[in-house]
């Protein structure tokens, strides 16, 4: 009788074993590894859509003595890289945006088109949905000293004077200028300035689902909203899952 209960305990131990050592690589994985992300708003149309949902790496632009060990494969932020960061005036709120500017770039906006170091920058990702306007602040950067933008951080307007040297705006080291691929509709570096190297999570990865989220909430009362459009959502899976957008690297 001990022996068959001495068995039962000891595959008691194995399972709460596997379970511990399950959790505990999770952890790791969402730690160091890689992270799930959602995208919220339409500031990076056409690449990546609202209702996409990422895995993110982590590890690629790690400090090489940090959480990697030197054992993972590292390599610094590079201009055009899409990336997940720490919103600077709100670090709970992750944004996602792209690289336009790196350490040490003059960088100015002219008319739309993005110059880097004096050189044209290809961008065959951006898109534009209005009209374009002369004098308007998004199609022209840095602003001139009697500019108004709505949504501009108070404190990005001191900092970005300092940064200007010659209508070019100079990035400082361990800073990037980021903005979004849909410019007219992206709150950016151009509103609340650059992004710091120790803000920056990861770089998003792959596509592991996109779901046409339901608008169907509108046309409930506040109360049944949610679960109403949770059910709308439910009952229209299939439907509403952009199926040609699973498992597509983000580039």
């Amino acid at each position: 009788m001990s022996g068959g209960g001495e068995k039962r305990q000891s595959t008691v131990r194995e399972y709460v074993d596997s379970l511990l050592v399950t959790v505990i690589l999770a952890l790791f994985g969402t730690t160091f590894l890689v992270q799930a992300f959602k995208i919220p708003s339409s500031s990076m149309e056409e690449t990546l859509l609202v209702g996409d949902h990422l895995l993110v790496n982590k590890f690629v632009f790690a400090d090489r003595n940090g959480a990697g060990w030197g054992l993972l494969p590292y390599r610094e932020v590079r201009r055009g890289d899409i990336i997940v960061f720490k919103y600077p005036f709100a670090p709970y709120q992750h944004f996602v945006k792209r690289v336009v500017g790196v350490p040490g770039d003059r960088l100015r906006i002219v008319e739309r088109q993005v110059i880097i170091n004096g050189q044209a920058l290809d961008e065959p990702y951006k898109i534009h949905r209005r009209p374009q306007s002369a004098g308007n602040f998004q199609d022209n950067f840095p602003p001139s000293e009697d500019y108004f933008a709505y949504g501009l951080e108070d404190e990005w307007m001191g900092e970005l004077a300092r940064a200007t040297r010659d209508d070019e705006l100079v990035v400082p080291p361990a800073k990037y200028f980021v903005m979004g691929d849909n410019r007219d509709n992206s709150q950016d570096s151009r509103y609340w300035g650059f992004v710091d190297r120790r803000n920056i999570i990861g770089r998003p990865l792959i596509i592991y689902w996109s779901f046409n989220a339901s608008r169907s909430s509108l046309r409930y009362s506040s109360e049944a909203a949610p679960t109403a459009a949770a059910w709308d959502n439910l009952s229209q899976f299939h439907s509403r899952t952009r199926w040609s957008r699973l498992l597509r690297l983000v580039r």
